[in-house]
């Protein structure tokens, strides 16, 4: 059964790649989207910020902050699929049933590491630098990706929740408070003490700082607190605990679509 579900996921990947081919232009722009606001956030507003090095301190916020992104296209093609009776077909021959969300998974994954790339690069034409070795910073981007695969069972899950394309951005308009509600463009030590909190424990806020670490960027404030001093251990708890609970949903989910 192993043997079948990875060739069958690997024949989906591959569907999900040649939709990449027939559509530059929708992938260009998701590529582009966080790279314009890395430039508007580094260049128009920086200098408000009052610090020398804000594009240090942002650019691993960035980084952070686009593993939320993106999910829209996961759930919107997910419930495209649902609604023109894809999934029950893929479900009806003789594959592994779970390599449909498994290959979701790696198209996702792979359209992740390259928007990642193109941020990074975006990020050293701007100036911004690693300041440690080559081990530090793939550590870095391992803490990216593992967060943003947490984040993508928790939109493969809320999209066949949803149903419809027209209800994913419903659901997409919840991922804006929470991304944005973190250490990703200032410290919390600015914000109101209760807003502060939360965004310390955001689970992006926590892989920023532990990505600002490995890359020896400044982290810029912090008053000590736990989550502040611990932010490697929780950027690795905290995808644990979303996958722990939103990959079993989502498997549970897809059992019962065709019940």
């Amino acid at each position: 059964m192993s043997g079948y579900l990875l060739t069958d996921s690997w024949t989906l990947t591959q569907r999900g790649l040649r939709h990449w081919a027939r559509n530059p232009l929708q992938v260009l722009v998701q590529l582009a989207f966080p790279v314009m606001m890395l430039v508007m956030f580094g260049y128009f507003l920086g200098g408000g910020m009052g610090v020398d090095d804000y594009r240090e301190y942002l650019v691993p916020g960035m980084f952070a902050l686009t593993m939320a992104f993106g999910l829209e296209a996961t759930m919107v093609a997910l419930t495209r699929d649902l609604g023109r009776g894809l999934v029950d077909r893929l479900r009806s021959l003789p594959m592994a049933p779970s390599a449909v969300l498994v290959g979701r998974s790696l198209v996702d994954m792979l359209e992740s590491a390259l928007g990642l790339l193109v941020l990074l690069l975006a990020g050293l034409a701007m100036g911004w630098r690693w300041h440690e070795g080559p081990l530090p910073a793939l550590a870095a981007v391992g803490l990216l990706l593992w967060l943003r695969f947490a984040l993508l069972w928790a939109g493969i899950y809320l999209g066949m929740v949803a149903g419809r394309p027209e209800m994913v951005q419903a659901v997409q308009i919840l991922v804006w408070p929470v991304a944005f509600l973190s250490n990703a463009f200032t410290s919390p030590d600015t914000m109101p003490g209760w807003m502060g909190t939360l965004a310390e424990w955001n689970p992006m806020s926590a892989t920023a700082q532990a990505v600002r670490e490995l890359f020896a960027n400044p982290t810029w404030g912090g008053h000590g607190s736990w989550a502040t001093e611990h932010a490697s251990l929780l950027a690795l708890l905290w995808p644990a605990v979303l996958l722990a609970v939103f990959f079993p949903l989502a498997v549970r989910r897809f059992r019962r679509l065709g019940a």
